[in-house]
C-alpha cells in the first residue's frame, strides 16, 4: 500500500465511515468512525512520501516501531497512541491493513 486513494478505499470498507477534510489545507485527509466523529487514519504526504497516522494500543506501539523502520511516533499526534505509516513500500500491504484496522477498533469502541 503506498497511495491515499488505497488508504481511503480501504478506510471506507468499514462500517460507518467517511472522509473528511477539516483543515485548511488539503493536504490532509482524514477517515472519521460516524457515530463519535473520531478519526482513524489520517493522510498526508510529508518529505515527498505519502503517511497516515493511525491509533494504536500502546502495548503494540514499540512493537510496531521496532518491525518497521516505516513506523514511527505519530506525527503531530499524541506519541503514546498513534504511530505514522511511512507508505514507501516497506510494509507489507497486510501489515499496513492490520494497522489502520486496529486503530479503526479502537476508535469504534470509543462510540
Amino acid at each position: 500500500m503506498r497511495t491515499r486513494q488505497e488508504v481511503l478505499e480501504y478506510g471506507l470498507s468499514f462500517a460507518d465511515t467517511y472522509v473528511d477534510t477539516p483543515f485548511h489545507d488539503d493536504n490532509w485527509v482524514l477517515i472519521r468512525y460516524g457515530k463519535n466523529k473520531r478519526a482513524f487514519a489520517w493522510t498526508y504526504e510529508y518529505e515527498g512520501t505519502m503517511r497516515v497516522n493511525v491509533k494504536v494500543d500502546p502495548q503494540w506501539r514499540d512493537f510496531w516501531r521496532q518491525a518497521y523502520k516505516a513506523v514511527i511516533p505519530g506525527y503531530h499526534q499524541n506519541k503514546e497512541h498513534w504511530n505514522t505509516i511511512i507508505l514507501d513500500g516497506t510494509i507489507p500491504k497486510a501489515e499496513v491493513k492490520r494497522m489502520i484496522a486496529e486503530s479503526y477498533d479502537l476508535i469504534a469502541a470509543q462510540a
